[in-house]
């Protein structure tokens, strides 16, 4: 095993050992508006949960791109979900286009009307969130953008007992370079009713456990 020391390294470097060891990224598909109300879409990769009370959401721009200097301008965004059937389109417009051109046009993508912001989503994304600007904090040389949750488009077909299924969400994970992942084999792991109790996300470990405490918190 061989040791790098970031601080004799290359900031580019630095860049193709971090994206190839933190994968598979879950990608935020972000659509936006402009001020004069021109449509953008791109993903991020650098994109995660914060917090699910209130429901907040956040990514990073390396640089001020396009979706960022929307997001300022608007203070609205929409978070589209990857599914395998759309890894062609979303490729299409990680490049970095000039201002004026349309991404939906671009990967020839149907866009669907969202309920409380201006921006659209993609109409085939499988989830979608719509989000309001919270904060963006400089963090290095990128940008973190922090957008609370304002409503879930959720497709009907994809839940299950009243919880996303992933293997019918099918998500596309990024990986180094120009490489995806497809998390389409998922792999159940239970635990004694004991162990259950202690781990937070029991409810997807052990349905039975979940019955039970919901039955006793009534």
């Amino acid at each position: 095993m061989i040791t790098l020391n970031v601080e004799v390294m290359e900031p580019q470097a630095i860049y193709f050992m971090m994206t190839s060891l933190v994968v598979p990224r879950p990608i935020a598909w972000v659509s936006t508006l402009s001020a004069c109300g021109k449509r953008n879409l791109a993903p991020y990769s650098h994109f995660t949960n914060c917090s699910s009370n209130p429901p907040i959401i956040m990514f990073s721009s390396a640089g001020e791109k396009d979706t960022l200097r929307n997001i300022r301008d608007t203070n609205e965004f929409v978070v589209n979900v990857v599914s395998d059937d759309l890894k062609l389109e979303m490729r299409t417009t990680s490049a970095e286009w000039p201002s004026e051109v349309d991404e939906f046009e671009k990967a020839n993508l149907q866009a669907a009307d969202s309920l409380f912001v201006k921006p659209q989503r993609v109409a085939k994304a499988r989830a979608a969130m719509e989000c309001k600007l919270r904060t963006i904090i400089p963090m290095g040389a990128g940008m973190v953008v922090f957008g609370d949750i304002i409503c879930f488009h959720v497709s009907e077909n994809i839940i299950i007992d009243g919880r996303v299924d992933s293997t019918r969400l099918q998500p596309v994970g990024k990986l180094d370079a120009s490489h995806y992942a497809t998390i389409n084999k998922i792999e159940r792991r239970d635990l004694k009713s004991d162990v259950c109790e202690q781990v937070a996300d029991y409810r997807a470990a052990s349905p039975e456990v979940y019955k039970s405490r919901i039955a006793k918190e009534r």
